[in-house]
């Protein structure tokens, strides 16, 4: 299933299923509104997502996150679901979703990070397209959101397939911090790890979050044709990723992936291109596969609205995405 695309007029419901409200400040979050409002877009928060909803975990409970998310999907005024911000406390939800409720109301469902969880878990329990791309809070980014914006403009409210270029520029500063004093940094493009054509259903999002479904009626099988997209944050090191990588080739049906898309390391995690192809190059399974670094999502900005359970064309550098 692929949801409607988002025209003005429409209800953007905002929902905190892994850390809450609470943590971002109240200029990101005008922001966030005024800039979804200029699309034309009406705005709304669901009800547990409060600031006073706030626990020792930075989130609230499995209930009140539950049901925001059903008030979410059965509301016929709301189009699309964005969430409030990543985390690592999502997947605490996935048996309590009434799928039926998402696959009868099926609508936009949009984040990334932790939300990976709830991305896949969605997509394999329903088939409803999902999408890993910015939180809310993404649109409080008052500087270099322009890259961002067009994707998600192209991908949720555009009909048109997404032919992909790298930014010209990219930043891993705390900007939510500082909004002024902000780091870019020139980018240099797109890593071709391994050479060569592939194309196919795409699956994936942050790489442990995505391995923590592994073995459960969560995580979307490898079909035929699969185009793996992974991305990590900091805490993630190369020998961290060499085996989070490992534990996907186990995967019975790892052999239908015929493509990874690897999305860009924080500065913090240290991971280079020479790291990257180190790590490829060890693994027999990975040697004659299309495998692309260095792309725009993941936890740096600015970042790709990307279709899970859509579509992906990789052509040596080049690289397109569909929601259909």
């Amino acid at each position: 299933m692929t949801p409607d695309k988002l025209k003005k007029g429409d209800e953007i419901r905002v929902i905190a299923p892994a850390r809450g409200i609470k943590i971002i400040s109240d200029d990101c979050i005008e922001i966030a509104i005024k800039r979804l409002k200029a699309f034309g877009f009406k705005v709304s928060f669901g009800t547990n997502t409060t600031k006073d909803n706030w626990d020792n975990f930075c989130s609230t409970s499995v209930e009140n996150r539950i049901n925001d998310i059903h008030e979410a999907f059965l509301d016929k005024n709301v189009k699309a679901i964005l969430t409030v911000l990543g985390g690592y406390n999502s997947n605490q939800l996935l048996k309590y979703i009434d799928y039926d409720i998402i696959k009868n109301n099926p609508k936009i469902f949009c984040g990334y990070s932790d939300i990976t969880a709830l991305l896949n878990g969605i997509y394999a329990k329903t088939g409803l397209i999902t999408y890993s791309g910015p939180h809310f809070s993404s649109f409080g980014m008052d500087q270099g959101f322009d890259y961002t914006s067009d994707s998600f403009v192209k991908m949720l409210i555009e009909d048109k397939t997404n032919h992909i270029a790298p930014s010209l520029e990219w930043s891993d500063d705390l900007w939510f911090i500082n909004q002024t004093e902000r780091n870019f940094i020139t980018n240099d493009g797109y890593w071709i790890i391994n050479d060569g054509v592939a194309s196919g259903k795409i699956i994936g999002g942050n790489l442990i979050t995505f391995n923590n479904l592994l073995g459960s009626e969560y995580c979307p099988k490898f079909e035929a044709d699969t185009i793996l997209f992974i991305e990590d944050t900091e805490a993630v090191k190369v020998e961290n990723f060499d085996s989070s990588l490992q534990s996907l080739i186990h995967q019975p049906n790892f052999a239908n992936v015929k493509g990874i898309v690897i999305g860009r390391f924080q500065n913090g995690s240290k991971i280079s291109k020479e790291n990257i192809l180190e790590v490829i190059k060890s693994k027999k399974e990975l040697q004659n596969m299309p495998i692309l670094a260095n792309v725009d999502f993941g936890h740096t900005t600015p970042m790709l609205t990307i279709p899970i359970g859509g579509y992906a064309e990789l052509k040596s550098d080049k690289l397109s995405i569909y929601s259909k």
